[in-house]
């Protein structure tokens, strides 16, 4: 099963600035993603979406906004349609006007599987944010006391273990890491404590 795009470019320029409200973003996701654990890491990386164009960005409300976003709609599609996915929620946000760079940074947040390069930072962030996000919350689960008192160390180590979450993909997070220039400790840093607000809501 391939999920190449094939194409590189989305949306329309007309449309930039345009975005979903917040009801109808989340009316969107509601809809379409029924498994509560997606919704969970969804949620976690559209926080840090928004958290980094606010802190590291420093980007006005509605900056921050475009940021959530999309991170918040980046697996829309995965739940029910995932032959389709990043197909199905790139056609959908096209057909609803919205900001060609929320599209691209959703159609890049995998660019291995979606064929389309992260460029902007909007992209190279979601992209190294989902798979980090991913390992982080999984060993989240295995630790009595969940996101308190886990540090780089733990965090690491886990990413050694290649039979843990093996399904996130060590070679994304260190690509992702490199496209960004950021460090990935420091990328773990930020991602423990905003990520574990989420998670206690």
């Amino acid at each position: 099963m391939s999920l190449q795009l094939g194409r590189t470019v989305f949306g329309d320029p007309a449309n930039k600035g345009r975005v979903l409200s917040r009801e109808d973003a989340m009316e969107l996701f509601n809809s379409w993603v029924l498994n509560p654990k997606l919704k969970l890491h969804m949620l976690q990386v559209a926080a840090l979406m928004r958290s980094w164009a606010a802190e590291k960005e420093q980007l006005d409300e509605a900056g921050q906004w475009r940021w959530e976003l999309a991170g918040l709609l980046h697996d829309a599609d995965w739940d029910q349609w995932p032959d389709l996915h990043c197909k199905k929620i790139i056609e959908e946000l096209e057909q609803r006007q919205i900001d060609p760079e929320i599209i691209r940074a959703i159609a890049s947040h995998g660019h291995p599987h979606f064929g389309v390069v992260p460029e902007t930072q909007m992209d190279k962030l979601l992209y190294a944010f989902d798979e980090l996000s991913g390992l982080i919350h999984a060993y989240s689960l295995m630790r009595p006391g969940g996101y308190e008192g886990m540090d780089l160390k733990g965090v690491k180590k886990r990413l050694k273990e290649k039979s843990f979450a093996a399904n996130v993909s060590r070679e994304d997070i260190a690509d992702a890491c490199e496209r960004a220039a950021i460090q990935l400790d420091d990328l773990i840093y930020f991602i423990i404590p905003r990520q574990a607000l989420v998670t206690e809501k």
